[in-house]
Order: structure tokens, then sequence, then C-alpha cells
């Protein structure tokens, strides 16, 4: 989907985007219990932040992988798969013997995906219709969930991140890529990250500069039990 205004990829400077606030009357009535987050929520523009040629040049997902500890015969969720340049590399990496779930909340996105992992005969792969505050994944069946230039699009981080967590298995991790940056210019700032993972009981597990993948990546595990929906302390938008 490509909205009027452009992507800051191709226009950095541009910063003066009309981004809808979370937590407006129209929040979806799955989401209520939880609080609204104090942020913006970027919109969708576009299903890639570059093309698949650009990013394979840099080794973009080879290097995520490597840093994430990918390996063969896991399961693993690639949340937001858009035109799924994860989710073919992610099938390739984990092999015949793991699992590839791929997800996102467009019924079109997730059509044209469908093409494309029968097109190319991906057989590990599966396809999962999501929903803005609920990535609906199966419990306790995922060694690395990504989140690849998408966390900046999540309107409902709370609601989202507090129902990801009975999908990983023990061990399992949550991996974010995203840019430093306002949620606004379509990037997360590192320190609201934290926070927001923070506050449904994730921890930092490390952080790496990911320059050839446009920003930083993030791994998180979960360290504390998760909080009553009412008890979520909302992070301050910095």
């Amino acid at each position: 989907m490509i909205s009027t205004c452009l992507a800051v990829a191709v226009l950095p400077w541009l910063a003066g985007c009309d981004v809808p606030l979370a937590g407006g009357e129209d929040r979806v009535e799955s989401a209520q219990m939880f609080p609204a987050a104090d942020r913006p929520v970027a919109a969708a523009e576009s299903t890639n932040w570059s093309t698949e040629e650009v990013r394979d040049r840099v080794n973009e997902a080879e290097e995520v992988m490597n840093a994430a500890e990918v390996k063969t015969g896991m399961t693993v969720a690639d949340i937001g798969a858009g035109d799924g340049y994860y989710t073919v590399r992610l099938a390739v990496r984990v092999g015949a013997e793991g699992r590839v779930l791929a997800q996102d909340i467009s019924p079109e996105l997730i059509e044209r995906l469908a093409d494309r992992v029968a097109r190319e005969r991906l057989d590990n792969v599966s396809l999962k219709l999501g929903a803005e505050d609920d990535p609906r994944l199966p419990e306790n069946s995922f060694d690395r969930i990504f989140m690849v230039h998408m966390y900046h699009e999540i309107a409902e981080p709370y609601a989202f991140l507090w129902r990801l967590r009975a999908a990983l298995r023990d061990g399992g991790q949550v991996i974010v890529v995203d840019a430093d940056r306002p949620v606004a210019q379509h990037g997360t700032p590192f320190r609201l990250l934290v926070c927001e993972m923070e506050a449904v009981g994730y921890k930092l597990m490390s952080y790496k500069d990911k320059q050839q993948a446009g920003g930083y990546m993030a791994r998180f595990v979960p360290a504390a039990p998760l909080p009553a929906p009412e008890n979520i302390q909302v992070c301050v938008n910095p």
C-alpha cells in the first residue's frame, strides 16, 4: 500500500506525515482491557523498506539470522511478513525439519504471499492472518519470533506483546529489527522499544547495530510474569 507520505527511506528529511495516535476512540474492543500506547502509530506504506536485491547485496537476512542464531530444525514466526523477504530465507535456513509461520494483518498480503510460497514450493511455510492487537500464534510453538521493520506499525503494542508471550517455547526469543528514529518517521526509538517490552515482562538480551538492515537488532526473552493488563505501566514517548 502506498500512502501520500513517501517512505522515509527514500526521503529521510520528511517528517511531516500525518500519523494517527494510538489509543483513539476507534480502538478495537479486544484491546480496550489494555492501556493505549503513548505514541503515534506509523501507517503501513509499503511491504518493503528496500528491494530484495538491495537487501541481499548487503547480506541483510543472513546477518540477522546469524545474529539471532537461527538453526536447522527450528520453528520461527515472521510477523508482518509482507511480501515474504524474511519468510523465504528463514524457510531455507531452518530446512525441511523446521517450520516457518508467516503472519500479517492484511488479507491481501497473505493471499499474495501464499502465491509466492506455492510458486517457490516452500513446503515448510504456513500462513496466518493476525490482528492489530493479537498475533494469533499457536501457544508454545516458536524458537524465534521476528518483527522486522514493522514494530512501529503495531497499533496496540501492550496487548500485542502480552498475547505474543504464550507463543514462545522455553528458550524462545523475540527479534526486533527497526530504525532508531521517531515513530512518525517510520522507526522505533530504542529506549521506547525496551520500555514497552519490559512493561509486559520481556528482558533485553542483546543489542546490535545493523545498518545493513536499516537500523538496529534487539533480542528479547521473557523474564518476568505477565502483568495483569490493568497493571501495565505505559511508557512515555521520548
